[in-house]
């Protein structure tokens, strides 16, 4: 502990345990929701993710043994049975809830498996596979029922008819060509043929009459299963991945719904929903788009849709984007409910957000910014920056909702750094890859949270001033806490200090041998910190620009670091994915804690300073509980249940009661405390007779306890005696195939073996040195008398 200036305690941290995890659990792939909408089952390299909708946590992962990567997975229609199929070419039949494979099978396919699905029975499985055959599978007597052959290249499509007296499949593969298999015959029936491109998606009507097929060449098809014939084209203007029919009950006026009949939704490669009519082959309702709208494909592709499925139980559209980010919308209105980020990529940077930090925001090597509401997993995407070498500044609205209300444009390139005024919203100090750093007013309408409101678009903010700074890339800038001093550090080995808001410089740091990660102002001195690709953390003094202490310890670059306790700590983040505790009075390391596999970017506190939050180029942002109070409230409540112990061991000792004083020295571990219980059986009486009693009664987990701890003794001349006592009990009192079954025997015995032998060695020259004086005395004895009978005569 320490004390202020204010004169107020502050408490040392000595360690930080993880409380939570957002790690990567979808890469791509088709994602479905089981029926009851509770759970979502996300693909994830050589695991399935079971993710709670509700919280967006992850309740467990379902992962191949053999290591290699999933390549298909389908949930059964009745939430039951789940089945994987990997590169190994197997199939999984997996009882989910309890995370235990319950079967596996050679999937008979000679290539991985591309897509599987289910009856609606839950009984029968489909596997389409990359060898272009498809197999039927009876889930109930386990085993192949169907091979149907004479598909071209990779199946990727297969659904049953949802009428299963029909006994029907359809299919399709990379001809383009939609295949309805009878499986009465297993024979082809029919070929529908009208698509260009790769067929995507097949839905059913309510009477099964009617399909509706969406592609890649832009199109939705409609057809009618009785003749098997196309009754209408519907060119949607996108490549479509997905097309959901809308149920015809239900009020759906808000999507463009104004009559009866057939209406669908897509999803595709401009990221948006739409709603068209049959009858009519009409857009009905687009969805207003989250982010400036695009023109070429090129770009459509960065936010286009991979999946859409209707999920009935929670009245929602559930989509999956190309950035692996999957939103659920309101069935009715397509207001968005709740959204998940399934994949962050590389994470630079993290910081709290929010009234009571209940959110962080997430800056990744992509474009879009990320804001985690952490009770419920809820992430929302903001758009806005697209690699333009701009400033945004953004609001959270009291609903959480996060808005841009300003943006500025100067940097020559990109920005590397930002950071805020700390008294007042009133300015923002930038630094880019141009080696400029740029004083940013903030307008008083921004601030004014009356005037706020009126504003109805961002506002353009112009740098009021710029100055050339480093030679070389500035990586970090940090504004005092009195708002007065700017501090920037640069790969050019110096960090420098500036004068606020004119830029003038008052100094220079120097004595780091390579580049500098981050500079940071301590919160209650005149002390700058910073950290180096070097190794080592410094603190400077601000008046005189001096090295006041160096910090040793990181065997790779320190990217980051931040002042927790008041000042009087500091928390750094390494390039090895470490995280180290230091106290600078000491200079010590208190704590080193391994929570990433690749460099920590972003590291950062909360206002209760008893929350941090990292993230790393591991994908992962991990938050971390200050456990410091818990783990010394633990350490008492163990001191103080250490100190009852010994003294109910001193008091059952004093009384004698040695059965209980053994079970309870065992119980606390102490061997020299057992051994001293030994000795005081061992004097009394009838010892032996005593200890054989108590030895034989002890639990078998308590004898082996015993047996590692008179190992120990009988290394000691002094407590062999004892050791060898217990020894010969175990030996007389218990068969030598139960002895066998002790944990630790064979490394026990061969301990004893060399040290008894030694100890018996030394006994029997004992006993031959006193053989030995028993012979000198009684001839000594002899001579003494001869000469008494010599002075006699």
């Amino acid at each position: 502990m320490a004390a202020t200036a204010a004169g107020s305690v502050v408490r040392f941290k000595s360690n930080y345990a993880v409380s939570r995890r957002i790690e990567p659990f979808y890469k791509g792939g088709r994602v479905q929701v089981s029926r009851d909408g509770k759970f979502m089952f996300c693909p994830c390299g050589t695991k399935l993710n079971v993710i709670d909708v509700e919280t967006g946590s992850l309740l467990h992962s379902l992962e191949q043994d053999d290591q290699e990567d999933i390549t298909s997975f389908v949930l059964s229609p009745d939430d039951e049975v789940l089945v994987t199929g990997s590169r190994a070419l197997l199939l999984k039949q997996w009882n989910w809830r309890e995370n235990r494979c319950v079967r596996t099978w050679k999937a008979v396919h000679i290539a991985p498996v591309a897509t599987m699905v289910f009856d609606s029975t839950s009984t029968l499985l489909a596997t389409g596979g990359c060898d272009s055959t498809i197999k039927i599978w009876d889930m109930i007597k386990q085993y192949c029922t169907h091979n149907l052959k004479g598909s071209s290249g990779v199946v990727h499509l297969v659904e049953f008819h949802p009428d299963i007296s029909r006994l029907q499949l359809f299919s399709s593969s990379m001809d383009y060509k939609i295949r309805i298999w009878d499986l009465n015959s297993s024979k082809c029936v029919a070929v529908l043929d009208g698509h260009f491109s790769a067929v995507t998606s097949l839905a059913f009507t309510a009477d099964g009459n009617t399909l509706i097929s969406s592609g890649r060449d832009k199109i939705c098809m409609v057809w009618n299963l009785k003749t098997r014939e196309s009754i209408r084209t519907i060119p949607i203007y996108e490549s479509v991945e997905a097309a959901v029919l809308l149920p015809e009950q239900g009020d759906f006026s808000q999507l463009g719904v104004k009559k009866q009949g057939l209406h669908f939704l897509t999803a595709g490669s401009k990221g948006v929903l739409k709603v068209w009519e049959v009858a009519t082959a009409a857009c009905v309702y687009s969805q207003p788009v989250p982010f400036e709208p695009v023109e070429s494909e090129e770009e459509a592709s960065e936010h286009s849709l991979t999946h859409c499925m209707l999920v009935p139980e929670r009245n929602e559209i559930v989509t999956v984007s190309v950035e692996h980010n999957i939103v659920f919308y309101d069935a009715q209105t397509l207001q968005l409910r709740k959204q998940l980020a399934g994949y962050n990529d590389e994470v630079l940077d993290v910081k709290f957000l929010g009234p009571g930090d209940s959110h962080i925001v997430v800056a990744t090597n992509s474009p879009q910014l990320k804001v985690f509401e952490l009770s419920t997993s809820h992430c929302q995407i903001l758009y806005g920056h697209t690699g333009d070498k701009s400033i945004r500044v953004w609001r959270m609205n009291k609903d959480g909702r996060v808005v841009c209300v300003a943006q500025g444009l100067g940097h020559a390139h990109g920005v590397g750094a930002v950071s805020c005024s700390r008294l007042k919203e009133s300015f923002v100090v930038t630094s880019s890859q141009d080696c400029t750093i740029k004083v940013w007013n903030i307008p008083e309408s921004l601030t004014s949270k009356a005037k706020a409101a009126l504003i109805s678009g961002p506002e353009t903010l112009h740098a009021q001033m710029t100055e050339r700074g480093h030679d070389k890339d500035i990586n970090s800038v940090a504004v005092s806490p009195n708002d007065k001093l700017i501090a920037t550090g640069s790969q050019d080995r110096l960090a420098k200090l500036w004068s606020c808001p004119d830029c003038s410089l008052l100094g220079v740091f120097t004595g780091h041998k390579r580049g500098i990660w981050c500079v940071q102002f301590s919160p209650v001195d005149q002390i700058l910190a910073t950290s180096s690709a070097d190794g080592t953390l410094k603190l400077w003094g601000l008046q005189d620009f001096s090295c006041l202490k160096t910090f040793e310890g990181h065997d790779a670059s320190v990217l980051k670091i931040i002042f927790v306790s008041r000042g009087t700590q500091l928390l750094s983040g390494g390039s090895d994915g470490l995280l180290k505790l230091w106290t600078i009075k000491t200079n010590e390391c208190v704590k080193t804690l391994d929570g990433h596999e690749d460099k920590i970017w972003g590291l950062h506190t909360n206002k209760q300073d008893d929350m941090v939050v990292t993230a790393s180029s591991d994908s992962s942002i991990t938050l971390w509980k200050d456990v410091t109070e818990i783990e010394q409230e633990e350490a008492q409540a163990k001191r103080e249940e250490q100190i009852m112990k010994e003294q109910e061991l001193s008091n059952l000792l004093h009384e004698k009661r040695y059965l209980k004083a053994l079970g309870l020295a065992i119980s606390l571990d102490r061997p020299h405390t057992v051994l001293t219980v030994i000795k005081a059986i061992l004097k009394e009486s009838d010892g032996r007779k005593r200890l054989e009693e108590n030895i034989a009664r002890l639990r078998k987990d308590q004898k082996e306890a015993v047996l590692t701890f008179l190992v120990t003794w009988n290394t000691n001349s002094r407590n062999c005696h004892e050791a060898q006592a217990v020894i010969e009990t175990l030996l007389k009192h218990e068969a030598p195939d139960n002895l066998l079954q002790y944990s630790g025997i064979k490394s026990a015995v061969e301990s004893l073996l060399p040290y008894t032998e030694r100890h018996f060695q030394r006994l029997s020259r004992l006993l031959q040195a006193s053989m030995f004086i028993d012979f000198m005395w009684q001839n000594m004895k002899l001579s003494d008398v001869s000469q008494q009978e010599d002075m006699i005569l």
